[in-house]
């Protein structure tokens, strides 16, 4: 039950809910239903003993007689109609109980006043009995009698039963139609929660910034605190930011100042050693630099959006004028109509940047940049015509939780990929039969 969504945890106990309350409904009708028919054939057994008690004479020889009612079941043997008189030392039997006895329970019954019993009748049948006891008139040879008529109890529980076999279909029908309207009473109910969901999903996607206060009354606080959470967290990032804006510019001046003291070292002859403090120091640099890219781009960079081919075109602007630009040949696919990306510019110029800097270093003498659009994903491709990676190398770099610096590859891929990931994207690396190309696989920008 616990892995069961709200809707179905609803509409199951609302299933159940109805079914039990339908069942204690139908319930209740057949006990009405029964004591209606039992109070129709007690009065149906009145009629009976009144017609049998008028029937009561005696004949020359001063013998009580009976004239039978009309009713034929009296008539037949068991016919499910039976009347008996009592008086001292003589029973007067119906036809219709043969051989059998009505077994009334020895209760004293007042003159006229009239009792109800359920007993044995023949077969061991149950009998709904109906008694009373007469003081006979003179004429009749006065003394008091004790007379009874009863009924088959079976035809009573007989039309209980078809009464529950005819009620059954339209329960049915409104269990069904009560469990349909459920339903569709979870649905309507629960519509706040997939609105929300939505909501989360186009924050996320950057097509919003705040869940908004249009909710019920009793989704506004779950809103509110996710709104607050928000702004938790944007203050937080923004703090951050802060710390490593402040962290690169404090970490600035002393690299400059190792820069300048190997310079100083070279300009003495100490050569190695300058050399050596120039890389440790360019090595701090870039970890800085990465340090700041994912810092930058942890706000959520599918907010914002850019054109990925007019970033390219400035990124390889900026390639020819460098040193190892200028002795290879450069070249942007034709694009054509591309989306835009849902990526910071400048986030996507330091991705590519990092890439074509790459690609520079180990190319022979071309590198070409290719961007492409698919499904709900653009592609921009940075290729190179040099020696590519190791293909054991490339399935390390390229492993989930592998940081690409600590594979050999330096921190250009590292940082490029970071960017990417803070993006919704992806860097893929994959060796062509030339080189090697890497590609940043981004989100498309919501429109």
């Amino acid at each position: 039950m616990t892995r069961l969504s709200l809707r179905w945890r609803l509409v199951v106990a609302g299933a159940a809910a109805i079914v039990v309350a339908l069942g204690i409904a139908a319930a209740g009708l057949a006990a009405l239903f029964a004591g209606h028919v039992e109070r129709r054939a007690i009065a149906e057994l009145e009629v009976h003993l009144d017609q049998v008690l008028a029937g009561l004479t005696r004949d020359q020889s001063g013998r009580l007689l009976v004239a039978p009612p009309a009713d034929p079941r009296f008539q037949r043997p068991y016919g499910g109609l039976y009347w008996q008189i009592d008086l001292a030392g003589d029973t007067l039997r119906s036809r219709s109980l043969w051989d059998h006895r009505l077994a009334l329970p020895p209760d004293e019954v007042a003159d006229g006043a009239v009792h109800v019993h359920r007993i044995g009748g023949p077969g061991d049948a149950p009998l709904l009995a109906l008694e009373r006891m007469v003081s006979l008139p003179a004429p009749l040879g006065g003394g008091r009698v004790r007379a009874a008529v009863a009924l088959d109890a079976v035809e009573l529980d007989a039309a209980r039963n078809a009464f529950l076999a005819d009620l059954a279909p339209y329960l049915g029908l409104l269990a069904a139609a009560l469990i349909a309207a459920g339903w569709v009473q979870v649905g309507i109910g629960l519509r706040p929660m997939r609105r929300i969901g939505s909501r989360v999903a186009a924050i996320r996607s950057g097509r919003a910034h705040r869940i908004g206060e249009d909710w019920p009354a009793e989704v506004r606080p779950l809103a509110t605190e996710l709104d607050g959470l928000l702004a938790a967290r944007e203050a937080d990032i923004m703090r951050a930011r802060a710390r490593a804006g402040d962290l690169a510019h404090g970490l600035k001046t002393p690299l400059q100042a190792l820069m300048g003291e190997a310079g100083r070292l070279s300009q003495a002859g100490d050569a190695a050693h300058a050399e050596s403090i120039e890389a440790i120091a360019r090595a701090m640099q870039r970890h800085v630099d990465r340090e700041l890219a994912r810092t930058r781009v942890a706000a959520g960079a599918s907010a914002s959006r850019c054109d990925p081919a007019e970033v390219c075109g400035r990124v390889i602007e900026v390639a020819r004028r460098t040193a190892t630009g200028e002795r290879l040949t450069w070249h942007l696919d034709d694009v054509g109509r591309i989306p835009m990306v849902a990526i910071d510019a400048a986030d996507l110029a330091e991705a590519l940047g990092a890439l074509v800097e790459n690609a520079a270093r180990h190319a022979s003498s071309r590198v070409e940049l290719a961007v492409r659009h698919a499904d709900e994903e653009v592609s921009v491709a940075v290729r190179d015509d040099g020696p590519g990676i190791e293909p054991d190398l490339l399935e390390k770099v390229t492993a989930r939780g592998m940081r690409l610096d600590e594979a050999g590859t330096g921190l250009g891929l590292a940082i490029a990929a970071d960017i990417a990931e803070a993006a919704g994207g992806r860097l893929v690396l994959a060796n062509r039969e030339k080189g090697l190309e890497a590609s940043l696989l981004l989100p498309v920008a919501a429109s």
